[in-house]
């Protein structure tokens, strides 16, 4: 079974850098796509980044490329996201996300989820 723990969340300010994390477990994960989504309250889970296990290939949502960046340590099995240059549009729960390719930038389409962590930003 996989299992994926988040980390690194918290409160900084508008301009301000955070770095999330997403321990993974439970398999080995070279034919698997992750990804970080976000909720923010009253608004739909929305993709953020993903990432090809294998390749490495990234794809970023608009809204966040640019600031955003995310990378993976196969030796760890270890997700993150690199977040600079933070938004107050930015605070949400923060979830790490993973599925057998090929990689879907939707939350409907992964298989398995972390907890989340939160991410506020204050202006």
């Amino acid at each position: 079974q996989v299992q994926l723990v988040e980390s690194g969340g918290g409160l900084v300010q508008a301009g301000g850098s955070l770095r999330l994390s997403c321990a993974a477990s439970g398999r080995t994960f070279s034919t698997y796509a992750m990804g970080w989504f976000r909720q923010a309250p009253g608004k739909e889970r929305e993709f953020v980044a993903a990432i090809n296990w294998s390749s490495g290939r990234t794809y970023y949502a608009d809204s966040v490329k640019g600031r955003f960046t995310i990378s993976r340590d196969n030796a760890k099995n270890t997700l993150y996201l690199q977040m600079n240059s933070l938004k107050p549009e930015d605070t949400a729960v923060y979830y790490c996300a993973a599925r057998r390719l090929p990689l879907v930038a939707a939350p409907d389409g992964m298989e398995y989820w972390g907890q989340g962590t939160q991410v506020t930003v204050s202006s």
